[in-house]
């Protein structure tokens, strides 16, 4: 009898326990279970964002490749690089499509909106190769437009050292058109040692080198 009435107690001091945080235990399973399907709904969203960026980018990518855009595919490569900005700021892709619009606008014979999207994308972007990316393609236009100083700025505002050996030779073109011979040619040698060191070639800078007089750079 003393282990039924125990067995009473325990039960009914159950039932008052269940009373008393029933509702609040099944509130907190229920809040748990929308956590775990709100996660996964979230990832799944994410996913789907990522891979749309992706085939965005990929047309994109397709269409500035061609050597000459009609005006139908110059639309739409514009139109895909408003919906990476627009849908995936932020992103990668959306940084990479600021870089393609640039290139367009280049093709088009648009230099100050080349400039204007390269300026802005370094402004904005917190990736560092491409901030450099864009800091040489930036310093080359201004180079293109008679700015040779204020591209020797550009390039001074800091390359990352992936992109040293571009920088030398884009370093070079820049001192060559400011008449400083002797330092373009010091620019040259570092970009083809630095790309020899690399294992990257940069095309071009023995031919610069031969037009200064300058001998081949043995290693």
């Amino acid at each position: 009898m003393a282990e039924l009435r125990t067995e009473e107690e325990q039960l009914e001091a159950l039932k008052r326990w269940w009373k008393e945080n029933g509702t609040s235990l099944i509130a907190g399973v229920v809040i748990a279970v929308a956590g775990v399907l709100g996660w996964n709904a979230w990832q799944d969203y994410q996913e789907g964002q990522a891979e749309a960026a992706s085939l965005r980018y990929q047309e994109l990518l397709s269409l500035a490749g061609q050597d000459n855009l009609d005006d139908g595919a110059q639309d739409r490569a514009q139109q895909l690089v408003g919906e990476l900005l627009d849908d995936h700021d932020g992103t990668l892709y959306a940084d990479l499509a600021v870089l393609i619009r640039a290139r367009l606008a280049i093709s088009d014979n648009d230099y100050e909106s080349a400039i204007t999207t390269l300026e802005a994308l370094i402004a904005s972007t917190d990736r560092d190769y491409l901030k450099g990316l864009a800091r040489l393609r930036l310093a080359r236009l201004q180079l293109a437009q008679d700015e040779a100083e204020t591209a020797l700025a550009t390039l001074e505002a800091g390359v990352p050292d992936a992109l040293n050996a571009q920088r030398a030779d884009t370093r070079g073109d820049i001192l060559v058109a400011l008449g400083r011979d002797d330092q373009a040619r010091d620019a040259y040698q570092q970009a083809l040692k630095l790309s020899q060191e690399a294992g990257q070639p940069v095309y071009g800078v023995q031919l610069k080198l031969d037009d200064l007089g300058a001998k081949d750079l043995t290693l």
